[in-house]
């Protein structure tokens, strides 16, 4: 069975939707506290260790009701049974779309193609737990004898980003092994890192699903030429491991068989930290810590197919962020995580939700004539009350902002974690009530300054408060905003897991790389020539 195919503009609920938003899209949120002293438990969600408020949004029940009716509308149950099946959603590549199945239990059953793929999914695992122990136990020695000491991952884009994120999310449970990434392609990156590493004692885990990957064999390939000025060949087989498909031009780079671990094509690039692309966040914060973290996603796996879509958090927050996107013309999110461990969070997010709903084709292979992806941006608080703040309080546009906060510290301190959640309430407490003139004049403001002083408010938040950052949480946070970009994706009618604009800039950037070194054909405009001949010129 195929997705469904509606055009939501089309469905009943959305022409209530509009005509709703006429009526409410002047109304002050403090008016709606006012008259209704239940809003916020109304609009509060507690599951496990979560408690999400969604209360400070320009909603009320009516417009609830029929973004849930927009739920209904374009078969979004349906749609979930379809993922979950195996079914393959990503039609544009012929391919199911089962990260979910990485994180599901020993005994799930999770077919592709009619065939169980859960023995395989363990069998994986039980590798990286085993290779994970050899090293951060001492038992997997270097060409010298040396323990390691350090892991280098070696990608791009989902190869990198979500590992990286994990492993900076969770310093705090980081083994002795120090970790460092190498993503861009700029020499000078690679460059950095090479030069705090001993060879005798680091491990390198270059993630490419075809081993074909610029970026990734240009660095992989640099750091083997470095590498090799100390060791000698056959030492490669005990420093380099691959997560790859690619089994031919892995054992050609000198990576032995037995070190390769193996990828699927059901599992999308910006979702592959859950399979063997977290070889790295295994080996930097053990394997047990790992594990938890996959079970934590497999619990918000379980909430979002199985709850109703009214007390469901991704469901919520889907439609929600639909509200803000499609009829308030809202074209950006904030993601403010009130904690410095999150500090890569929204970068991770910005592949996740652009990378998969920036899409102007719907499933029907038609224009889209309404918005889709949102753009995501943000920075841990408190540092980004003293950076765009401003600009969300007082500036013309719009923006939505999740917070996310921990009620407990990990180290605790107590006095910096009040602190640290004073700012976290007061700041969605201040976007939601604004400052009146009234306020502003009794605070003693001369005239001539009122006007500057004054705050509109009615500016819209999600509050996610979670008991802890722990592995699981982190698990169930990160699959809670993985959901919400299914959702989303199915009731703008677009495919979520395709990312054909990727590959232009790819093919153009090898056809240029080629110009460098010859004369060839002028075909390019007279801008990117001229910049073409400047470099050419000084390199």
């Amino acid at each position: 069975m195929a997705l469904p195919t509606i055009k939501p503009t089309t469905t009943n609920s959305w022409g209530k939707l509009q005509e709703h938003f006429e009526n409410i899209k002047d109304v002050h949120m403090k008016d709606l506290f006012a008259s209704d002293k239940d809003r916020a438990d109304k609009f509060t969600i507690k599951w496990e260790d979560f408690y999400v408020d969604f209360s400070k949004n320009r909603i009320t029940e009516e417009t609830l009701k029929h973004l849930l009716e927009l739920a209904k509308d374009v078969n979004l149950k349906e749609a979930i049974e379809s993922q979950f099946s195996g079914e393959k959603i990503n039609q544009t590549e012929g391919r199911a779309v089962l990260h979910t199945a990485l994180r599901a239990p020993k005994t799930a059953d999770f077919k592709v193609d009619g065939v169980n793929v859960m023995p395989e999914i363990y069998a994986v695992k039980e590798k990286i737990k085993g290779f994970t122990n050899e090293v951060v136990t001492g038992q997997r020695k270097g060409y010298t004898g040396k323990a390691f000491t350090d892991v280098v991952n070696i990608g791009i884009g989902g190869s990198d980003l979500g590992p990286a994120m994990v492993v900076d999310s969770l310093q705090y449970y980081k083994n002795d092994l120090t970790t460092h990434f190498v993503s861009n392609v700029d020499g000078d990156h690679v460059n950095e890192v090479i030069k705090k590493l001993n060879p005798e004692t680091t491990l390198f885990v270059i993630v490419s699903k075809t081993f074909t990957t610029q970026e990734t064999l240009s660095n992989a390939n640099t750091i083997k030429e470095w590498f090799l000025k100390s060791a000698n060949q056959e030492a490669i087989a005990q420093h380099f491991v691959a997560v790859s498909t690619n089994i031919k031009n892995v054992q050609a780079f000198g990576i032995d068989a037995n070190n390769v671990f193996p990828m699927w094509d059901w599992v999308g690039g910006r979702f592959s930290l859950w399979s063997a692309v977290g070889l790295t966040i295994s080996l930097a914060v053990g394997y047990d810590n790992y594990d938890a973290l996959l079970k934590g996603a497999n619990k918000m796996d379980e909430h979002f197919r199985n709850e109703d879509f009214k007390t469901n958090i991704p469901v919520v927050l889907a439609l929600i962020s639909v509200w803000y996107n499609n009829f308030f013309n809202a074209e950006s999110e904030a993601v403010i995580p009130y904690s410095q461990y999150l500090n890569q969070f929204a970068t991770y997010l910005q592949q996740g939700i652009m990378e998969s709903n920036g899409k102007s084709i719907d499933r029907n292979g038609n224009p889209i004539d309404y918005q889709t992806g949102t753009i995501i941006w943000g920075e841990p608080g408190t540092n980004s009350q003293h950076a765009f703040f401003q600009l969300i309080h007082q500036g013309t546009k719009l923006i939505p902002a999740d917070f996310i906060g921990f009620t407990k510290s990990l180290h605790g301190n107590q006095d910096h974690q009040d602190k640290l959640m004073s700012n976290f309430l007061a700041q969605t407490e201040a976007l939601l009530n604004g400052k009146t003139e009234a306020e502003v004049k009794a605070e003693g403001a001369s005239s001539d300054l009122v006007p500057f002083k004054v705050f509109q408010g009615n500016k819209p938040t999600n509050t996610i408060f979670i008991n802890k950052l722990s592995p699981e949480s982190l698990g169930e946070l990160i699959a809670m905003y993985e959901h919400k970009i299914f959702v989303q994706g199915i009731i703008w009618n677009i495919f979520s897991y395709d990312q054909f604009g990727v590959e232009l800039g790819k093919q153009l950037a090898n056809k240029i790389l080629q110009e460098f070194d010859e004369s060839g054909e002028n075909t390019h405009d007279s801008s990117t020539q001229n910049l073409l001949n400047y470099y050419k010129s000084i390199r």
